[in-house]
């Protein structure tokens, strides 16, 4: 194929692989912001129940996730690895997120514990092996990220429809339907395009590895530990301003209803995707992503002077932060799946799925580490929400939401800056792994 014709298939891949992210996301961050809200306050399920039923939910990721990662390595068959766990989570999880979302009146507890754990179960027999089949789509250091850049700009794309349509609706009710309406008949048919325009990858194992022995060799990796490291860090730092957005605004800026700054920042992170991705092929994609970790640093800084009143200086903040928020989410995929070359290498197994089903139990901890300490850090305070707070205790406010996020992401700067794996090591771990070489 001519030059041009190698940039249109590789086009239509990426754009048709990114589709089903677009549903994906818009289903998580309803389920995660608006679920608890509306069973407590229109279904009258006690808060610390749904708070027990989402802490056991996430335990059962911790146990479900590596599995369905090792599954999806070992899934024998003419069509593909990963490609057959997309089509059958489909409609299982149509269904699954209409019956969440869109309840009986007289739905309680049991309803809702049944629904969220069918939801996340097909969610992650979804996710694993969605997650591994982009990172063996091109063994190319530089269309790695591109290809996580495509997926990540659907996710924030499928996020910013699911706020628009639950903000437009005329309750609570009417909008977790209008979400659920677009997942469960978006998913079947992205997940369609998909399966068309992007192929099964080669399954370039050489040697099956005994499960305890594939733990063993994970956790031996030098280039895993450290980039998972690094990216359980900025986890935490990233989760500390999202599970108190509403708290800074509400109770520090006074202004309940600058919610749309939301949008801003998801809508800046999409259009910071291309700098990033062009950034990525120039320095390096660790380098890339230090420097936006850097970069939101700096712009979060200038939120610790804010106040009441302040909701334009802090719109600023949220324009510069979320410009760099896209290489948080695409970069450090595209390093990990670097890191998986060399674990194939070394071990003769390429085991793509445990590896992103690893980084998914990371992502999930530092989302329950960081919120749980922060609302119990804040309580210590003496700070309520929704009342008149003492100096002091908005203070410890403002220090969880913009200091402590800029401590910990200097840490994972530290972390990466000097990763040993780049594009020239990539390259000959590639050949390695294509020539079958141990």
């Amino acid at each position: 194929m001519t030059g041009g014709a190698v940039r249109r298939a590789a086009l239509f891949r990426n754009a048709g692989y990114a589709l089903p992210a677009i549903p994906l996301a818009a289903l998580y961050f309803p389920v995660y912001v608006y679920i608890a809200p509306f069973y407590a306050a229109e279904r009258g399920v006690g808060l610390a129940s749904l708070g027990f039923l989402f802490i056991a939910v996430r335990l059962l990721d911790a146990v479900t996730d590596p599995l369905m990662g090792w599954i999806s390595d070992r899934t024998p068959g003419r069509f593909g690895r990963r490609r057959p766990w997309l089509l059958v989570s489909a409609p299982l999880i149509a269904l699954s997120v209409w019956m969440l979302m869109a309840p009986p009146v007289d739905a309680g507890f049991g309803h809702a514990a049944f629904w969220l754990t069918a939801l996340t179960l097909s969610w992650t027999i979804a996710l694993t092996p969605y997650f591994a089949w982009g990172a063996e789509l091109s063994g190319d250091y530089g269309q790695r990220a591109t290809i996580t850049a495509w997926r990540e700009g659907a996710t924030l794309l499928g996020t910013v429809l699911a706020v628009i349509l639950y903000n437009l609706a005329a309750d609570a009710g009417a909008g977790l339907r209008a979400v659920a309406a677009l997942v469960a008949a978006g998913l079947p048919l992205a997940v369609a395009a998909a399966l068309l325009a992007a192929p099964e990858p080669r399954d370039y194992s050489r040697q099956r590895l005994e499960f305890r022995a594939g733990f063993r060799a994970v956790a031996a990796s030098r280039y895993f530990r450290r980039l998972l490291l690094a990216y359980f860090v900025n986890g935490l730092a990233n989760a500390l301003p999202a599970g108190l957005f509403l708290f800074f605004i509400g109770d520090l800026l006074m202004t309940p209803d600058a919610g749309w700054l939301l949008l801003v920042y998801f809508v800046c992170a999409i259009a910071g995707l291309p700098f990033w991705n062009w950034a990525a092929r120039r320095i390096s994609k660790h380098r890339a992503w230090g420097l936006a970790m850097i970069w939101s640093c700096v712009a979060f800084l200038p939120a610790v002077l804010l106040g009441a009143g302040d909701a334009g200086l802090f719109a600023a903040v949220c324009v510069a932060t979320g410009l760099a928020l896209g290489a948080d989410l695409a970069l450090p995929a595209a390093i990990q799946a670097d890191v998986v070359d060399a674990d194939t290498a070394e071990t003769g197994e390429q085991r793509t799925g445990l590896f992103f089903a690893l980084w998914s139990v990371a992502t999930k901890a530092a989302l329950a580490l960081s919120g749980g300490a922060a609302l119990i850090i804040l309580d210590l305070a003496g700070f309520e929400a929704g009342a008149m707070n003492a100096p002091s205790a908005l203070f410890t406010l403002k220090a969880l939401y913009a200091l402590a996020p800029v401590a910990l992401k200097l840490l994972a700067v530290a972390l990466m800056w000097n990763f040993p794996l780049g594009e020239a090591q990539q390259k000959a771990l590639r050949m390695r792994v294509e020539g079958g070489e141990n």
